[in-house]
């Protein structure tokens, strides 16, 4: 845990930040992990928005979008920060020791998460959200160690994205056959990161009981993500003006989007399965986002209206400098519901959207306040911890 006297809290002016960070990175980290507390605790799962849910399998929702771009900001927040602590003196071999409990503290937290209240070994989900995003900040930040250069990295990625591609469409899958042959191409259980996740865990141990989201296989294409993620990073970080940057940022997006756009036409997006078409097309859509907050936030011209910009960015600033806080808090809090019955048959989550009904009947829109609220609670306890400027470094 570290503490800062230069942060800013929700009435400070926006420009309090350390010298050379880019504050657009903690606002749109801010956003996306408001938006995924959002998204990840409906009120009501079956009769939310659809924006609000992710797509059933292949296809794509506004929801689909957020766990990529937080895997994208992790590679961004990699270069810069490594850049930090090595101009501070510090060693390579110090960095990748600072990685590597870094990454184990992720991964174990994220067991945490899976596994609160109750910690079943026999039922212990050991795929996630944060163990991905740990196995990528180690392998990237370990890769960035080693050379900091951004051809090699671009290399990766196109080998994670092709090489995905060859295993998914045209390796047979053992006990079914060959994709697009003998069985249809991504079908939901036959597929091979599906029957790699069987083969590694037991039913009980899967999110999906036959197939994980999080599982072994699509690590590789979430590697590419991340990957991205670092390259866009090495590009902010060279000698061109910000404006430059923005619009190389801003037409790589574009490409991006276009290029998952073509690839979903034979491999189709599928945030479930992470294929090679859904990194291209989320990452497009990520680097349109970062291009529209450095224009937003970092290239603002000063006029009267910027304290406005500041009020109404400040929310997500809280959110962003405690990111990860923020979520484990998020998850903790939605177990903790779920695990409590004042009565038999309904737990502590149902009753509280059940009240909301009794007052708002249209179910869409109460599971929508019930979000909403939701997201305001795991906003307090951020809110306090800028305010006293500590920020939880893992």
């Amino acid at each position: 845990m570290t503490t800062s006297p230069s942060f800013i809290n929700a009435k400070s002016s926006l420009t309090a930040v350390r010298p050379g960070r880019l504050l657009s990175l903690d606002v749109l980290r801010g956003l996306t992990i408001a938006f995924m507390i959002l998204v990840n605790n409906n009120g009501n799962e079956a009769q939310a928005y659809w924006p609000l849910k992710h797509a059933a399998w292949n296809g794509f929702t506004p929801t689909d979008l957020v766990f990529p771009t937080f895997l994208f900001l992790v590679g961004i927040s990699t270069v810069y920060s490594t850049a930090a602590r090595l101009a501070q003196g510090a060693t390579r071999q110090s960095l990748f020791q600072h990685v590597l409990r870094r990454s184990i503290i992720l991964y174990l937290l994220g067991l945490v998460v899976n596994s609160f209240p109750y910690f079943r070994l026999h039922s212990m989900r050991f795929y996630g959200v944060l163990p991905r995003i740990a196995i990528c900040y180690l392998i990237i930040a370990a890769l960035y160690l080693i050379s900091p250069g951004w051809r090699s990295k671009a290399a990766l990625a196109v080998a994670a994205l092709v090489g995905y591609w060859i295993l998914m469409r045209f390796v047979a899958v053992p006990g079914y056959g060959i994709p697009g042959q003998d069985i249809p191409l991504l079908d939901h259980d036959a597929n091979l990161a599906a029957w790699l996740d069987r083969q590694i865990f037991s039913p009980s141990h899967l999110y999906e009981r036959t197939r994980d989201p999080e599982g072994l296989l699509s690590t590789i294409p979430a590697f590419a993500t991340a990957l991205l993620g670092l390259l866009t990073g090495i590009w902010l970080r060279t000698q061109r003006t910000l404006r430059a940057k923005a619009a190389g940022i801003a037409t790589a997006g574009f490409g991006g989007v276009l290029l998952g756009g073509l690839w979903n036409l034979s491999f189709p997006i599928n945030k479930k399965l992470w294929t090679s078409s859904y990194v291209l097309f989320a990452g497009g859509l990520s680097l349109l986002l970062l291009a529209l907050c450095l224009l937003i936030v970092d290239l603002r011209e000063k006029s009267p209206s910027k304290s406005d910009h500041s009020r109404f960015l400040s929310p997500f600033l809280v959110f962003g400098t405690n990111a990860i806080s923020a979520y484990v808090f998020s998850e903790l809090l939605q177990s903790t519901l779920t695990s409590i019955h004042p009565s038999q048959g309904i737990n502590l989550q149902q009753l509280l959207y059940r009240s909301i009904v009794h007052v708002v009947p249209n179910q869409a829109f109460a599971s929508l306040l019930y979000s909403i609220g939701f997201v305001a609670v795991c906003w307090v306890p951020v809110w306090v911890l800028c305010r006293r400027s500590i920020f939880i470094k893992i």
